[in-house]
């Protein structure tokens, strides 16, 4: 017999194993702790002596959701400049112009921690409110020693305050900071050989990233935090390809990094090294969607290739200020043609896999984190269709309801 804490039942499992819905109807799902020991029929659950019953009516259940890729922690907002790309302005000409990514370094610079963490908070409960159980967040906004330090703090201090599984990954690499305007190569040296180490030291990195584009960072320079990354054994991951083609995915996968984020612009020979090193792309529709992009990143080659597409909502305040995980889902099957199923297994699994998480996350397993969500919903493609207002899901993280 196999004793457990808990036994789920009264509704279907989309177990998500292997990336496909894999639906098991009138399902149950066994936990002792924080873990999955079995899944199943219910009828088959005769073995299961659960100390608790907790009988659900109708809906699916499906693993937690998995946000890979987030700026969640950050000062004020750039509502302005959503003002001014709809009044005709690019991307660049607002970074140009004082705009972009350094408006929100001045921000975070002059906000406190405790400032930093209260809104990020809020941020983060419209997330979890959706079923969000595992998020990444990114520093990037400090752009200089203090700041940088008191957003990864952050980062750690989230992931003790609330119910959700929280890696911090490393992109002092997001642009160049005021102070180095015209030596970026100087900002690089800084990077590599006090600010990572000193983060790493104080054991707030679980990743390195980096933004390898025209108006951020050259391959190059590039490869130089990526060495440090690897001196420091850190895993590495890639904001590429979005703006223009600079083969940054392919450097990427040289460095076998577990992902390659945005990808617009990436080509068939990039999509091909990512395969060799099991890289997986992170599609960024939100993104996509404000700043009204006409270039789709290459979903066909990816499913050519067998690549894993992962989905997150960038949430950020300036290209990406997406509060519901569940809107990408839609945006994915509406704007880049993936069905709702690769959608779905877009935000778990390969979300997981994307972090380096999909042997304890992303599908409904035996040895797998008990965090799970039930729907309100009979077809697990409702997730990606209905649009707006949310959804009354129950969320269940480490064996507990929350």
């Amino acid at each position: 017999m196999l004793q457990c804490e808990t036994l789920w039942t009264g509704a279907d499992l989309v177990t998500l194993k292997d990336g496909k819905y894999h639906l098991i109807r009138q399902g149950a799902i066994a936990v002792a702790g924080e873990r999955i020991v079995w899944v199943g029929e219910e009828r088959d659950a005769g073995h299961c002596q659960p100390q608790h019953v907790k009988r659900l009516n109708g809906g699916i259940i499906t693993p937690g959701l998995v946000d890979c890729h987030t700026h969640l922690v950050f000062g004020g907002d750039r509502s302005g400049e959503f003002e001014m790309r709809l009044n005709g302005a690019s991307y660049a000409e607002i970074a140009a112009s004082g705009g972009g990514i350094i408006s929100t370094v001045n921000a975070t610079r002059q906000a406190s921690e405790a400032e930093l963490l209260a809104t990020a908070r809020e941020r983060l409960r419209c997330l979890r409110q959706e079923g969000v159980t595992t998020l990444e967040i990114k520093s990037g906004y400090g752009l200089e020693s203090d700041s940088e330090l008191r957003m990864l703090r952050v980062i750690r201090q989230l992931a003790q305050l609330e119910p959700v599984d929280i890696q911090a990954t490393f992109l002092a690499a997001h642009a160049v900071p005021p102070e180095y305007q015209n030596n970026a190569d100087g900002w690089i040296d800084y990077i590599c050989q006090t600010l990572l180490p000193a983060a790493h030291r104080e054991g707030l990195v679980d990743a390195v990233d980096g933004f390898c584009e025209h108006l951020a960072f050259s391959p190059q320079q590039i490869t130089r935090v990526f060495n440090t990354a690897r001196e420091l054994n850190l895993p590495v991951k890639l904001h590429a390809e979005q703006l223009s083609s600079l083969g940054g995915s392919s450097l990427a996968a040289r460095y076998q990094a577990i992902s390659a984020d945005h990808l617009e612009y990436a080509t068939e020979d990039d999509v091909i090294a990512m395969a060799q090193s099991g890289t997986v792309a992170v599609l960024l529709p939100g993104a996509y969607y404000m700043l009204r992009e006409t270039q789709m990143p290459p979903v066909e080659l990816f499913r050519k290739h067998g690549v894993p597409m992962a989905l997150a909502s960038d949430l950020n305040p300036g290209t990406s200020p997406v509060l519901s995980l569940r809107l990408i889902l839609n945006m994915a099957c509406t704007l880049f043609r993936m069905t709702p199923e690769e959608a779905l297994a877009g935000v778990t699994l390969w979300g997981a896999k994307a972090l380096g998480r999909e042997h304890e996350c992303g599908s409904l397993e035996a040895g797998k984190l008990a965090s799970f969500v039930h729907w309100p919903v009979k077809q697990p493609a409702e997730l990606a269709y209905w649009l707006g207002g949310q959804l009354p899901c129950q969320v269940v993280y480490r064996g507990e309801s929350v």
